[in-house]
Parts: structure tokens; sequence; C-alpha cells
């Protein structure tokens, strides 16, 4: 099993920085790429960005690609996502998850172990 902490969000204007960080424990030589996706009220759970372990590949949504980037550091096991320029249209619960398949997923159904989430919430 991976245990995901996901840390950092918050309440900021629009236009504002954010940024998230998410610790892996336990199993973590099973993860082949780590993800973060949103979910905001009464819609669905949506990849942000993604990256494998090895750093090698990335992937952004269009709606957050020059804004957002998404980084990994392995000896502390850690993944981040630096948010820039942040929109109201950017709030909801992020939740960093785990991918063990080779491959760089973009769907929930890649992903096998998952944060408990973080509110961010971006005012107008």
């Amino acid at each position: 099993q991976v245990q995901l902490v996901d840390t950092g969000g918050g309440l900021v204007q629009a236009g504002g920085s954010l940024r998230l960080s998410c610790a892996a424990s336990g199993r973590t030589f099973n993860i082949n790429a780590m993800g973060w996706f949103r979910q905001a009220p009464g819609k669905e759970r949506d990849i942000v960005a993604a990256i494998t372990w090895s750093g090698g590949s990335t992937h952004y949504a269009d709606s957050v690609k020059g804004r957002f980037t998404i980084s990994r550091d392995n000896a502390k096991n850690t993944v981040y996502l630096q948010m820039n320029s942040l929109k109201p249209e950017d709030t909801a619960v992020y939740y960093c998850a785990t991918q063990r398949n080779y491959g760089l997923g973009t769907t929930v159904s890649d992903y096998d172990y998952w944060g408990q989430g973080t509110q961010d919430t971006v005012s107008s």
C-alpha cells in the first residue's frame, strides 16, 4: 500500500499562487507516476497534471497549461503542484494520486492510491 498526504491548499485571490505538496510513504517503489486531480462541487474528478516518477514525462490539462507546474523530489517521495495566475474556476478540492502501471495516466481509473484532498478556493 501507498499512503499519501497532500497539503498546501487554502484561500487566495484571483491572480495569486498556491503550492501543493503530496508526500508518499509505504510501498513507494511501486509508483510509476503521480498525478494531481481536482473536483469542483457537482462535477467529476478531472486530471490537472501528471508526472512520471522518473520525471521524464509530464501531462497538463489544457485549462492549466502555462499556469501550473508539476514537479517531484524522488529523495523525499514528494510531488508538487505550483499553481500561478489562479482563477476562480480553479476552485476545487485537489487530490494527488499514484499510478502503478507504466505510462502516464490521465483518468481516475489509471490511479491506484489517493490522498485525502485539499480545498483550494480562489476568490474573484
